[in-house]
């Protein structure tokens, strides 16, 4: 930014001397053609300084009515603002973007669109920083306006920030609206409805509160976890997608009568849920909730006992990981090992190996969340990614922090193993069509790219090893309570052993 105001300053520097000169030489025609001519010029200049004046990388929050200490995350890019998608979002990169907009740190980072869904296009995906960077944009990601997410997948943060001092600049406070239980608050009960779908199955949500009118459902933070129990509740299945959307349909004259709603999942009645005890819902009229189920769904199970029985260490030159750096399968210290040594590549990395066996343990097919043609091909695979985020690899300390970067980005889903009589059918190769069967199994075994947690950087200790499938519940499932191993990790400096693993939910 300096050069260029530097430059600016030096070309008006060369018009006024540039003038002047050809005042003295020229006669009064040929001075009044190279005034035109460098007032249009001067213009020009001054334009350009004010494009300068929106720099490249800039940060700004939004769709928060509390203060300017948190929101949606747009960062200005190419001269236009857009969105960050919250693929791979937590509290590291939440750190930096507080850090870069004067914050003295991130109280959290947040997800699904958290203050209302993204205004514009997507600008950044998988963001992956260590937590050291001065800004977002320094981090690692797959690149300008490269993204597969929807419009309420927007990265927000909420800054650490002197009350005091916010509560002067700050548009009139609001505090966050508190919590009950739905059947606390209407004791009569509730009904609930689908309208606008193609099918009976699908719709816009909704509900009737006690003797009240029918009314609709606000969509900010609807998830597949509320949509779960929509679907149970009537009767309908499984959720396979969560709108929040007007999407189904217009109904302007409909009130909104419930915002806010939080479930596990597992409930049986939408009244077992949380709710905002005062309706706040920005944009009323298309931020509404719908629902789309199905009767038969797949369900991911992660095999814990094949992550215990596989779990290993290996010392690996950086020169043999080159194709997995192209894909961030390795930690943030070995691309500034890369960046400031010549001989980067004879740098030694600690990985900690084990193979992934998923099985569907469903009624359907598990197919990915993006359609054939956003696939995206990796030549180092030499085959096409169809998911972004499959499975993440975590070792958290006893703090709760996450300590190591275990990043499995982009997969193909294929049938690797199959139960007695049933036949694969997904597989990679040749740009087949990918997926999981029910009852067959998708295998990343041990020794394969990117099938590892680097710990070059971790000190020996007791850790707990997370790992997960189908982490942001992009595709819909019977049970989201299986898809994860929360294992004990021995780490010393010569061997490593995984154990006593329950599982859980990502």
């Amino acid at each position: 930014m300096r050069v260029q105001l530097r430059r600016i300053r030096i070309a008006f520097s060369l018009i006024v001397l540039l003038s002047i000169f050809e005042f003295c030489m020229s006669n009064n025609d040929t001075w009044t053609r190279n005034r035109d001519r460098k007032i249009r010029v001067i213009k020009k200049l001054k334009k350009d300084f004010r494009k300068l004046k929106k720099q490249e990388g800039a940060l700004q929050l939004i769709g928060s009515e509390n203060g300017n200490y948190e929101g949606n995350v747009e960062i200005l890019h190419d001269g236009k603002w857009g969105g960050i998608c919250d693929d791979e979002w937590d509290d590291l990169e939440a750190r930096v973007v507080c850090r870069q907009l004067g914050f003295n740190g991130a109280i959290k980072a947040t997800t699904y669109g958290h203050f209302g869904q993204a205004r514009r296009r997507y600008w950044m995906d998988n963001v992956y920083c260590d937590g050291s960077e001065d800004e977002i944009a320094k981090c690692r990601f797959d690149g300008w306006g490269v993204s597969d997410c929807g419009s309420n997948e927007a990265a927000g943060v909420i800054c650490l920030h002197d009350e005091k001092t916010e509560a002067s600049s700050s548009p009139i406070p609001r505090e966050e609206s508190p919590k009950a239980r739905i059947k606390d608050t209407h004791q009569q009960g509730i009904a609930l409805r689908l309208f606008g779908g193609r099918v009976h199955s699908e719709g816009q949500v909704e509900i009737k509160l006690g003797s009240g009118d029918w009314s609709t459902v606000c969509g900010d933070s609807w998830s597949i976890f509320e949509a779960a129990v929509v679907c149970r509740q009537l009767g309908l299945g499984y959720a396979s997608d969560a709108i929040q959307t007007n999407f189904f349909g217009n109904r302007e004259s409909m009130p909104m009568s419930i915002s806010g709603i939080q479930c596990n999942g597992n409930e049986g009645n939408l009244a077992e849920c949380l709710h905002d005890k005062v309706v706040d819902c920005p944009g009323t009229v298309e931020n509404v909730a719908g629902v789309i189920c199905q009767r038969e769904m797949a369900d991911l199970v992660f095999d814990h006992i094949e992550l215990m029985r596989t779990a290993h260490l290996e010392d690996r030159q950086l020169y043999w990981l080159q194709c997995a750096m192209e894909e961030n399968c390795v930690a943030s210290q070995a691309y500034k090992v890369q960046q400031e040594s010549e001989n980067w590549h004879l740098e030694t990395r600690r990985l900690l190996r084990f193979t992934a066996r998923i099985l569907n343990a469903g009624t359907a097919d598990f197919r990915p969340s993006v359609p054939k043609h956003l696939w995206e091909w990796h030549m180092c695979h030499m085959h096409y990614h169809s998911m972004e985020v499959f499975a993440t690899f975590d070792v958290i300390d006893s703090s709760g922090n996450k300590v190591a970067e275990g990043h499995k980005a982009s997969f193909c889903l294929e049938d690797n193993q199959c139960m007695p009589g049933v036949q694969p059918r997904y597989k990679c190769a040749n740009y087949g069509d990918q997926g999981i069967s029910v009852n067959c199994s998708d295998i990343y075994k041990h020794n394969i790219d990117c099938q590892w947690v680097d710990i070059s950087e971790l000190e020996p200790g007791h850790y707990t090893l997370k790992v997960a499938v189908n982490p942001e519940f992009k595709v819909g499932e019977m049970s989201f309570d299986n898809n994860a191993a929360i294992c004990r990790l021995l780490y010393t400096e010569t061997f490593a052993t995984v154990h006593s693993c329950i599982m859980g939910r990502p």
